[in-house]
């Protein structure tokens, strides 16, 4: 007697390398090897979803000098006076506060997206100029 009634269930001594029983069909070994590769497929994608949504650099940094090269800046006064309204304007909008640092780099980056403006204002401070006949 071995301890087992028949039919209730799996016999743990049974080897698991048989991937077929007699009449050819698949074993429950077979099986848990499909679902385990139907959840591992489920849980990277699911983890690669995860990695896609990104945290804002705001809240990811530990201060607004992280992952920026310090470069000089020097402003004529009606642009100093001009940054002051927009960082003003723009912590009304937000309805909180805005790095002045933050803000240099994002008025950088549209000044980058829109360089027929820069254009413009270059040329009004005389570039593009010349003086030969």
């Amino acid at each position: 007697m071995t301890g087992m009634k028949e039919g209730a269930g799996e016999d743990p001594f049974t080897s698991s390398d048989e991937d077929t029983d007699k009449t050819g069909e698949s074993t429950s070994a077979e099986t848990s090897t499909n679902e385990l590769e139907t959840e591992t497929a489920e849980s990277t994608q699911s983890s690669q979803q995860q990695r896609s949504v990104q945290i804002p650099y705001k809240f990811r940094r530990d201060g607004v000098q992280d992952g920026r090269e310090r470069v000089p800046l020097f402003l004529q006064s009606e642009t100093k006076s001009a940054e002051r309204d927009a960082q003003r304007e723009l912590e009304d909008r937000f309805n909180d506060d805005v790095s002045i640092t933050d803000l240099r780099e994002a008025l950088m980056k549209a000044g980058l997206d829109h360089l027929d403006e820069v254009e413009a204002h270059l040329e009004e401070w005389g570039y593009g100029m010349t003086f030969e006949e």
